[in-house]
């Protein structure tokens, strides 16, 4: 993470919400109170920016994916730019309620959405009369707004990264219901407790947004670099070995084999007995 608490303080991160808004569980990461304006500790801001960083990286690096967040106005143009970078699914327009809880009801929902969308595409749309069609592609229109960033997915996402807490405080608690990790920017107006990892900045001001999106995208794209590579390994392991120059310490060994291997070792071969000393061998040495 090359971001610093001087890059941090420049972006406005540390300017929290007026001191008669603030959530009393947001107290560890403030410094201070001054004119009525809370402000937020950006040596703590740092830390966390940090631990949330290494967390996507590696959890992106295993192949999971990071639904992205965020349908507040100052956050939505960020995140579609942020989900483009990386090919994660977002959510900007409207978070729908259910989207992880009933997860399978929203299948369903994607299932049909891709139907239209065929029968647009191959001109069967068109064929209908007038007054289904006209139906079809309203729902469609709806249905663009609401399911165009998670069109793609087939399962519930890994993790989730939201701009303000208590904008999406519904999509914060349906992930901690199933059982998914949450990351977040979280204001001192808001509860930094319902995030699995917080972390605690100016979530109003456009310029301390885009810093936070910007370093949690570099993330991503260090653990995406990280899978292709390993993705890239037996490709490289099978052109060397058209070469003759495999290196045998970085071939990956099959779990089965690998155990045979490792528990029934090769028995040594006993050196041959001389006639002479044939007559000599004693019973208890058979």
């Amino acid at each position: 993470m090359n971001v610093t608490p001087k890059d941090l303080l420049d972006a406005g991160v540390h300017l929290g919400h007026q001191t008669k808004r603030w959530n009393p569980r947001s107290k560890p990461y403030v410094f201070d109170h001054r004119q009525g304006i809370t402000i937020i500790d950006l040596e703590k801001t740092h830390a966390q920016l940090a631990k949330a960083c290494a967390f996507i990286e590696n959890l992106v690096a295993h192949g999971d994916d990071v639904l992205l967040v965020g349908t507040k106005r100052q956050a939505q143009e960020l995140i579609r730019e942020a989900a483009a970078a990386t090919g994660m699914p977002y959510v900007t327009t409207r978070w729908m309620g259910g989207t992880l809880t009933n997860f399978e009801t929203i299948k369903k929902s994607l299932a049909k959405f891709k139907k239209y969308q065929t029968m647009d595409a191959n001109g069967d749309l068109a064929k209908l009369p007038s007054k289904e069609e006209s139906a079809i592609r309203r729902e469609m229109a709806r249905m663009t707004r609401n399911f165009d960033g998670i069109a793609g997915i087939s399962g519930l996402p890994r993790a989730m990264f939201v701009i303000d807490v208590s904008y999406e405080e519904i999509a914060v608690r349906e992930a901690a219901r199933v059982g998914i990790p949450s990351i977040g920017l979280v204001d001192t107006n808001s509860d930094p407790t319902l995030l699995t990892y917080p972390i605690p900045g100016n979530d109003d001001a456009t310029k301390s947004v885009r810093i936070i999106v910007e370093t949690i995208v570099a993330a991503i794209q260090a653990g995406l670099a990280h899978r292709e590579s390993r993705r890239a390994t037996p490709a490289e392991n099978q052109a060397a070995a058209a070469t003759g120059e495999v290196d045998l310490d970085k071939v990956a060994i099959p779990a089965g084999i690998k155990e045979v291997v490792e528990e029934k070792p090769v028995a040594k071969k006993r050196p041959a007995r001389s006639a002479t000393k044939k007559s000599a061998v004693t019973t208890d040495e058979v």
